[in-house]
């Protein structure tokens, strides 16, 4: 045999339909009254799946983007620029309506419609899916707060599919980001000091440093700046009415471990225009349902970066051999699998059911669930995706970590969900805030647990427990013993709300699975939990069988 001759290694995964493939995403779609989606969906799956975007996907992440701080005379350009790959994957997403279709066109099931295709895109690029998110998230904070002439500026182009990365003036389409954060404070962002000053002209001039601003090169941002009247929120564009470059510094790209086809930069405001948005003095209540709509997108792209990860080892594992027989047959790596499907499914049912919480005609009772159930699972499923990506990309052995497969791009990644709007301690002291101030959204979250109620008798006393933890923090919420519990309560409510969609909607062995290894005092693992012959079903279920 000639000794270059390749055996036994998985072929390429391409050429498939992500979301025909996805068994769990599609019976979310249907069950929450998306199912006029299938047929973009499936598109987008076919487009995901093709080896043409994966190529893109691969260059973006090599030819990583670079900051041109001045052109060759001295003047100040303030561009990054990006290959043509990310311009692709990005004008792709947008084209798809990953961005803001759930708004442009509000109908039963958009959120959830949306929420398929953007976590399609991510599943393989995960660097764009910061300024798609962002672009969705901005608008209803615009909506809610704006004044009419900036909704009737900003609003129709964002809710464009057009895509051009050109930062001009009179351009039909736009993308957003966001500028909060300040080296001295960080989550805190009362402690912020850009300062902004009214003009004469009704418009505000600022002048700061902001530590992180993603995608510097959206065309507008909603920045928190310190007002007379107290921090507030205003509309910074990059290109201004008369076509005139906006202050905009950037004095550096971060050099991050991972998304790296997405910039993250610093930069300097100095005599830099924007526009109030929402009432002087009250910019954290204006800007906080971007930020809860992005903690949500960091929740479906978690769950994405998870289907990835499974997707990729169950593969693998089914076309690779060991010790006489294809992994995947093995007992011992037919748990593992069944245990990163379970943990993938959980992820996607919980995220969909989420994202319709938000949709606008949502029962009554679902917005107090989401104001509480998107920080309860942003903290849990985010913090579950890095060990996730560890054990797929072991799966593959010496191959998944190696830079030619993706799981060493997914492992870098999935730390940054966990981190962006709100890391896993201000995540849990949030939800205390959340169940004290607000106590009718611990009631829609127990609420919508106990459906399950009398369907396992492990989730029942589990549920039973959690309540009680719950009903304990709400009594002193500010008392060392509730915040050094919040983690815990977190938790347990996490766990509570995944295992109870699971049993009502997941085959009966993926609930099983999912009950018998999580539930309780939580060990996070199923293995030896449940049978061969279960692992093997939920395994079929995960590679589209």
């Amino acid at each position: 045999m000639a000794t270059h001759t390749v055996t036994n290694q998985a072929p390429p995964r391409e050429g498939l339909d992500e979301f025909a493939l996805d068994l769990p995403l599609a019976e979310g779609v249907r069950r929450h009254g998306a199912s006029w989606a299938e047929a973009e969906l499936s598109a987008t799956g076919r487009l995901v799946g093709s080896a043409g975007f994966q190529h893109d996907a691969e260059l973006a992440n090599v030819h990583e983007p670079s900051l041109t701080a001045f052109d060759r005379w001295g003047r100040r350009l303030d561009e990054v620029e990006y290959h043509p790959s990310y311009h692709r994957v990005l004008g792709a997403a947008v084209a798809a309506g990953a961005h803001t279709a759930a708004w442009a066109d509000p109908r039963p099931g958009a959120q959830v419609a949306r929420a398929a295709h953007f976590l399609l895109f991510a599943q393989v690029e995960p660097g764009h899916a910061c300024p798609v998110s962002m672009t969705h998230a901005v608008v209803p904070a615009l909506q809610q707060f704006a004044p009419a002439d900036l909704r009737a500026q900003w609003l129709p182009r964002l809710l464009s599919r057009d895509y051009s990365p050109d930062l001009i003036a009179g351009k039909p389409s736009a993308l957003f980001g966001m500028a909060m954060t300040e080296k001295q404070g960080g989550s805190d962002v009362r402690a912020n000091r850009t300062a902004a000053v009214p003009a004469a002209d009704g418009s505000w001039i600022l002048t700061g440093h902001k530590w992180f601003c993603s995608a510097p090169m959206s065309d507008g941002f909603l920045v928190l700046a310190q007002a007379p009247a107290g921090l507030s929120c205003f509309l910074v564009p990059r290109v201004l009415p008369d076509g005139s470059r906006n202050p905009f510094l950037i004095q550096r790209l971060k050099d991050k471990l991972g998304n790296r086809a997405n910039a993250s930069s610093e930069v300097e405001f100095d005599g830099t225009v924007g526009w109030l948005v929402g009432d002087e003095g009250r910019g954290v209540r204006t800007i906080i349902e971007m930020v809860n709509q992005t903690r949500l997108d960091c929740m479906l792209g978690t769950a994405a970066g998870m289907r990835q990860a499974s997707a990729e080892a169950i593969w693998h594992a089914q076309h690779r051999a060991a010790f006489g027989a294809p992994l995947a047959d093995q007992p011992a790596m037919t748990q593992v699998l069944a245990d990163l499907a379970v943990e993938t499914e959980a992820a996607i049912a919980a995220s969909l059911r989420v994202a319709a919480a938000y949709e606008a005609d949502a029962p009554v009772a679902d917005e107090p669930l989401r104001r509480l159930a998107t920080a309860v699972l942003k903290y849990w499923i985010c913090k579950r995706g890095p060990g996730h990506a560890a054990e797929a990309l072991e799966c593959l052995g010496g191959n998944g970590y190696t830079e030619g497969f993706p799981l060493a791009r997914r492992y870098r990644e999935q730390p940054v969900m966990a981190v962006w709007e709100g890391s896993g301690n201000v995540i849990a002291l949030d939800v205390l805030r959340a169940i004290a101030r607000e106590p009718e959204t611990a009631d829609a979250l127990l609420a919508e647990v106990r459906l399950a109620a009398g369907a396992d008798a492990r989730l029942d006393a589990h549920l039973d427990d959690t309540a009680r933890l719950l009903h304990e923090a709400q009594r002193d919420p500010a008392s060392a013993e509730a915040q050094a519990g919040a983690r815990r309560l977190t938790e347990a409510l996490a766990v509570a709300l995944q295992g109870s969609l699971l049993v009502r909607s997941a085959p009966s062995a993926v609930a099983d699975a999912f009950v018998a290894s999580r539930v309780g005092p939580v060990r996070g693992f199923l293995y030896g939990a449940t049978s061969a012959r279960d692992a093997a079903a939920i395994v079929a279920r995960h590679a589209g069988a």
